[in-house]
């Protein structure tokens, strides 16, 4: 995301470019190799003037990395909370992936049921590498709460009069449920957060980032 946002404000910087401004190293993490890209919320402006003060900088970093830390890790538990919900996620899944272009009708059934399965074991086992609350729901709630209040009541995106990469991170992790008994039961329990998230979903869907007239 910072990568392409460098990209979309500085159009002259070349892939190659780009990439040198975002160096990893390797690490091992439970037994499997992890990358780890120390840049990795950093957006570079080079030259560009832009609308934020550090501060705002700064606070866009520090949400950015809370989605990643924090509200992802509530996700799984809650769409594979119950074998119910498991497999309702998966024939959602199953839908708007159009799965029956790709597999056949055993194949596509096999991996609704059997994935429905494996993923409401592992849900409980992310519940427990995180922490989460007894209740999932509640862990998801807590965390959406604390976005509503970062937010606050008095513009309409986290970055002001239009989304910053703190909202386009929150609302992309939050629509990969949108279809979920999940996601549904949500927004009857956050008010402000359905507000919030309908509005970053218009300017998505209207391209806000590619007209300059737009700004904060």
């Amino acid at each position: 995301m910072s990568m392409l946002e460098s990209n979309r404000i500085d159009k002259s910087l070349t892939l190659e470019k780009l990439i040198s401004y975002y160096p990893y190293t390797e690490g091992k993490k439970r037994g499997r190799t992890v990358y780890n890209f120390h840049n990795q919320y950093f957006v570079m402006y080079g030259e560009n003037k832009i609308d934020m003060t550090t501060e705002q900088f700064k606070e866009e970093q520090k949400w950015r990395q809370w989605v990643d830390d924090v509200l992802v890790h509530t996700l799984s538990p809650n769409v594979y909370r119950t074998p119910r919900e498991a497999l309702q996620s998966f024939r959602y899944f199953s839908d708007v992936g159009q799965w029956e272009k790709v597999f056949s009708t055993f194949e596509r059934y096999f991996v609704i049921y059997f994935g429905a399965a494996a993923m409401f074991v592992l849900g409980k086992v992310l519940k427990r590498r995180y922490e989460l609350k007894d209740d999932v729901r509640q862990s998801l709630y807590d965390a959406c709460h604390e976005w509503c209040k970062a937010v606050g009541t008095n513009k309409k995106f986290f970055g002001g009069n239009v989304p910053n990469l703190a909202d386009l991170s929150v609302y992309g992790v939050l629509s990969s449920i949108e279809g979920c008994d999940t996601f549904k039961e949500l927004r009857l329990n956050n008010p402000q957060l359905v507000v919030w998230y309908d509005n970053v979903k218009q300017a998505v869907d209207g391209h806000w980032g590619a007209n300059p007239e737009i700004t904060r």
